[in-house]
């Protein structure tokens, strides 16, 4: 990515030159100042990666590079650029306004109030706009023109819109026309490439039907992306999906030692979740691996002599609207799992996950089934749960003996480099 960076490029945000951060839902360039305030806002409002110390597959980079060098920052900046703006007073941040509370605040304006998007005419009749705008993306995305397709989203246009006359949803239009980064700015969006069409077909069979080989490769990457990050995060390996190995269970050494009670009560009451909700609490902990692993790179990358760490580190995932109070609790606590604590976490996830994917009994859950959970790369196009529906409490609860505690007391051994298929 360095070497395809010019000097000309600047921060979205505020100017500011040679950015070293991107926006990947955004589609757009940012310094490290405004990359702090984005980490703030949480995923579900932008994802942010290091254009140079963070891995990036190849066509999820050129699709952010194609966005951000065709203006996509005019999108989310849309009427800034009418001078009545200018004669108002109201203008973007610079390199020199303070973070905070000058970048900030502009920051939130800008993608978490969508305050200078371009609005469409009031309707009455706000479910009829959103499937015009889906159907228009529908039909776009069989195109090149990304930035189309990213207003679009950017108005309420959904991902997994199943057309009702064509009988499937955008990435299937996309697959079928080999648009790559199309596919890859669905997918950001919360496009499900398991979606059937109404003869059974997914995208990937698409591609493949279509003779787009390496689209239908990538589609199933994304597939997995949930488990595959996990696995990575533990143990630096990803599946070899070409082959049919989908997943990697890290082990933990002396596995053959028996586990404590409470370890065992552990395992038994995340098994014993909904399908529903473990799919939840499994994109938590996503999440909260997204987290610590740009913390990482957040605290190898910045200058400690002019930035002031405190100010600007993510103590734990922030608040999402969206999600009840209960599991915005959840989320929040996964921050106090020290390494062997969170590693536990994860690895009884992914076995669980490869256990619910075929439907196994719990009495034969030792590491022999699969799971492939939607893609989370992006919350924007997950629906509000309903307040009526329970919320997982398996983090969340002090009442009842919690994944966390569980794990704190659990007599399990330091992580290794193994793996099991």
């Amino acid at each position: 990515m360095s070497k395809r960076l010019r000097s000309s490029e600047v921060c979205a945000d505020c100017s500011g030159p040679d950015p070293s951060w991107a926006s990947v839902n955004r589609g757009t360039f940012i310094c490290d100042e405004c990359c702090s305030v984005h980490r703030s806002l949480g995923r579900h409002i932008s994802q942010v990666r290091h254009l140079k110390h963070t891995p990036w597959p190849p066509t999820l980079l050129q699709m952010v590079e194609t966005l951000y060098n065709n203006g996509a920052n005019s999108i989310w900046e849309h009427s800034l650029l009418d001078p009545a703006s200018i004669m108002s007073g109201r203008r973007k941040a610079n390199p020199q306004d303070k973070v905070h509370p000058n970048k900030a605040e502009f920051i939130r304006a800008k993608y978490q109030m969508l305050a200078f998007v371009h609005r469409l005419p009031c309707r009455d009749d706000d479910s009829v706009t959103a499937k015009d705008l889906s159907k228009q993306l529908h039909s776009s995305v069989r195109t090149g023109n990304l930035e189309t397709c990213l207003r679009l989203l950017s108005l309420g246009a959904q991902a997994n819109f199943f057309h009702p006359e064509k009988g499937n949803t955008p990435l299937h239009v996309a697959s079928k026309a080999g648009q790559i980064l199309q596919a890859e700015l669905l997918a950001v969006y919360g496009a499900d490439p398991g979606t059937q069409d109404s003869s059974g077909k997914t995208p990937v069979d698409y591609a493949r039907q279509g003779g787009h080989h390496e689209l239908a490769e990538r589609l199933v990457e994304i597939q997995y992306e949930l488990t595959d990050r996990l696995a990575f995060y533990l143990c630096g390996r990803k599946p070899d999906h070409k082959n049919g190995q989908h997943f990697i269970i890290p082990q933990m050494a002396d596995s053959s030692l028996d586990l404590s009670e409470l370890a065992k009560a552990a395992k038994k009451k995340l098994q014993s979740l909904s399908n529903h909700l473990f799919e939840e609490l499994a994109m938590d902990v996503y999440d909260e691996v997204d987290r610590r692993e740009t913390d990482a790179v957040w605290l190898a990358t910045q200058n400690h002599s002019t930035l002031v760490t405190e100010t600007t580190v993510v103590p734990f995932l922030p608040v999402n609207p969206e999600y009840s109070s209960t599991r915005n609790q959840g989320r929040q606590k996964l921050a106090r799992f020290n390494a062997h604590e969170f590693a536990t976490l994860v690895i009884d996830i992914l076995s669980d996950a490869k256990r619910r994917q075929q439907g196994s009994p719990l009495s034969s859950s030792k590491d022999n089934v699969e799971l492939k959970l939607k893609t989370i790369n992006n919350q924007h196009s997950v629906e509000s749960q309903d307040n009526d529906q329970p919320d997982y409490d398996s983090v969340a609860s002090d009442e009842d003996t919690d994944l966390e505690t569980t794990a704190s007391k659990a007599n399990r051994q330091k992580l290794l480099g193994k793996d099991a298929n």
